[in-house]
């Protein structure tokens, strides 16, 4: 996703502090997906010092990794967290339970933590789609920042 500084110039993240959970299962993809996020964070003025980026096992790890740098003390807390995964359909119906308690465990940090959560987990059919939209990380980078900008 090509960001315009004109079309989010109102996005000044100087001030932020960000946590980016990234899921390593289909790691050619969430490393691309976290590349796309740390380009679209930086655009929008966030410093690298106040980037901060861990990693868990898989898509299922991200809600519990979200709520444990959510519990952070006030100090460490970051402003916004961003998920990021990537969920590609196999021949069982793993791929459905995996994506729903991804969301919902994004969801429920989001709400439950009140912390602004960008959620970048794609959920595709196969690797090709999967590559058409690493574009995702950026703009759940985005969807975070923006989130943590209305507090």
């Amino acid at each position: 996703m090509q960001i315009k500084n004109k079309q989010y110039k109102y996005l000044n993240g100087s001030k932020l502090k960000v946590c980016i959970v990234v899921a390593r299962f289909n790691g050619e993809i969430t490393n691309k997906l976290l590349e796309n996020a740390l380009q679209t964070l930086k655009k929008c003025k966030v410093s690298d010092k106040n980037i901060r980026v861990v990693y868990v096992a898989g898509s299922v790890e991200l809600p519990y990794g979200l709520h444990q740098i959510a519990q952070l003390s006030k100090f460490k807390k970051p402003d916004f967290l961003v998920a990021l995964g990537c969920i590609i359909r196999g021949e069982t119906p793993h791929f459905d339970y995996v994506a729903k308690m991804a969301q919902e465990g994004a969801l429920e940090v989001m709400l439950e933590d009140d912390i602004p959560v960008g959620f970048g987990v794609l959920t595709v059919n196969n690797l090709k789609q999967a590559k058409v939209r690493i574009h995702v990380g950026g703009e759940a980078a985005l969807a975070g920042l923006e989130l943590a900008l209305l507090k």
